[in-house]
């Protein structure tokens, strides 16, 4: 019943044609001033004691997963405050709370207004591709083909899905 998705991470093999229309990062984040006052990690393993704000909804209380020098490593924070929103993780960041683990396009505006700040970069898993996903292909529907390129040309400008 459903005509178009937007899908964020691989594609399973299915009889659904999809267009790939960016990416997201999967990043840690935290307030300047908490890093002024916490100190900025400098390895994944720092994150193990820290003051963290875990979210719920998309299992995370399990591990935050990195890459060390190509090698996976999985860090259990013990999270100090649990929320079940990625919004609400971010709010909590912002006002100094903690890191949070969250989506790049999720906080891509409040990183460029300097209210939080990306940590740990490099070892970053890597990034999740997004994909616009519907039926038909070049039989869709022409409503359902009218709206598949419309949002395949405004997720591809949209500067938080591009790396």
């Amino acid at each position: 019943g459903i005509d178009v998705a937007v899908r964020i991470g691989e594609l399973p093999d299915s009889n659904q044609h999809a267009i790939r229309v960016g990416e997201v990062r999967r990043v840690i984040c935290a307030s300047p001033r908490f890093l002024a006052t916490f100190g900025r990690p400098n390895h994944p393993q720092d994150l193990a004691q820290a003051p963290v704000i875990a979210t719920s909804s998309i299992g995370q209380l399990r591990s935050w997963p990195f890459l060390v020098d190509g090698e996976p490593l999985s860090v259990r924070p013990e999270p100090r405050l649990v929320v079940t929103a990625n919004q609400a993780a971010i709010a909590a960041a912002s006002l100094g709370l903690g890191f949070t683990r969250v989506l790049s396009y999720q906080v891509a505006g409040k990183i460029a207004a300097g209210e939080l700040e990306i940590i740990l970069a490099d070892f970053e898993m890597p990034p999740l591709p997004i994909h616009v996903v519907y039926q038909g292909g070049r039989n869709a529907p022409a409503r359902v083909r009218s709206f598949v390129d419309f949002t395949v040309k405004a997720l591809r400008e949209h500067p938080a899905l591009r790396r």
